[in-house]
């Protein structure tokens, strides 16, 4: 039976010391700088993130301009705009402290409607739009969490270090061919329980069975060299997905998948348009989720208990009865 092993008041302290971290860390070992980053976003200009495809972002007009504007849903668009915009060289990238609102999750206890994340974007050579560089940087990033993991064991004994000490690389299609006739959820599972962790490769095509292993928004990553960093959890007997990441798409993978998604029409939009037209960098970047950090290296059960959000009466009884504290 779940029973947490901090209090609300060493929680927070906790979450600051891991966010507090994992930021640091994360800015040195990728060569990030820190900006700032907008809650929201006009309408039209192709800059939001459409996840995949279905989710409503949350609009609103502004009284003093009349333009109508979007909370962010991600920032995986408008920091390939930054880096252009604030001069980054290649090498170089940025980091933001990312803040969005997905009214359409559906809640439990790793779905939240309030989305933080670090948001990253990196400059990268054409040349280097390949796996190898996929693979490295996802390997510094999945570094962090070893070393964040380190951190807390030292501060608090109880939390038993369990990440194993290199990271599984698989692709959709060979993760298929391992666990046929399963859902794509099951056979994450099912790999994570066999590796501890890993990354998913290739996200957002058809796979030989003629299904999409997950949904992926087909203007930001290239569907080929993207994916996943999950995790096996179990304070849940479950995979948990950490991060997303991938190298972006140039002007001809965002032409080609446009068109699979039946989208051509984004090519109008004012970031498809420069993204086409060769004025925006060759990028690679990704998200990591601040509280899903927090709520796995911490050993919790729900989300809500390191983030303040909204849930349903019937979830807030039922984590009360599990003595589980919602924030």
């Amino acid at each position: 039976m779940y029973k947490s092993q901090m209090s609300p008041k060493e929680t927070q302290k906790a979450i600051k010391m891991i966010k507090v971290f994992f930021e640091h860390e994360l800015s040195e070992r990728l060569n990030l700088t820190r900006v700032s980053a907008p809650l929201f976003v006009e309408m039209g200009t192709g800059l939001n993130d459409d996840l995949n495809g279905i989710e409503r972002p949350v609009s609103f007009d502004v009284k003093s301009t009349g333009n109508h504007i979007e909370i962010v849903q991600s920032l995986a668009k408008w920091k390939r705009k930054a880096l252009k915009d604030y001069s980054f060289t290649l090498g170089e990238g940025l980091y933001t402290n990312m803040n969005a609102i997905r009214r359409d999750e559906d809640l439990d206890k790793i779905h939240s409607i309030y989305v933080d994340q670090w948001d990253w974007e990196k400059i990268i050579g054409s040349g280097e739009r390949d796996l190898d560089t996929l693979k490295s940087t996802v390997s510094i990033i999945y570094s962090i969490f070893k070393d964040a993991e380190a951190m807390l064991h030292a501060k608090y004994p109880f939390i038993q270090p369990i990440l194993p000490d290199s990271l599984s690389f698989i692709t959709t299609e060979e993760l298929l061919a391992m666990y046929p006739g399963t859902t794509p959820k099951e056979r994450e599972r099912e790999y994570a329980i066999k590796t501890g962790a890993y990354f998913l490769i290739g996200i957002g095509d058809l796979l030989a069975d003629g299904q999409k292993h997950d949904g992926r928004a087909p203007d930001y990553d290239d569907w080929s060299l993207n994916g996943d960093l999950l995790f096996f959890n179990p304070v849940h007997d479950d995979v948990l997905e950490l991060s997303s990441m991938g190298i972006r798409v140039d002007s001809q993978t965002l032409s080609v998948q446009l068109d699979k998604a039946g989208a051509s029409d984004r090519l109008e939009l004012p970031f498809h348009k420069a993204l086409s037209s060769g004025e925006l960098p060759q990028t690679m970047g990704g998200g990591i989720g601040q509280s899903r950090i927090c709520q796995f290296l911490l050993r919790k059960y729900h989300i809500g208990e390191v983030q303040c959000s909204i849930w349903p009466e019937s979830m807030i009884r039922e984590m009360k009865e599990m003595g589980v504290t919602l924030l």
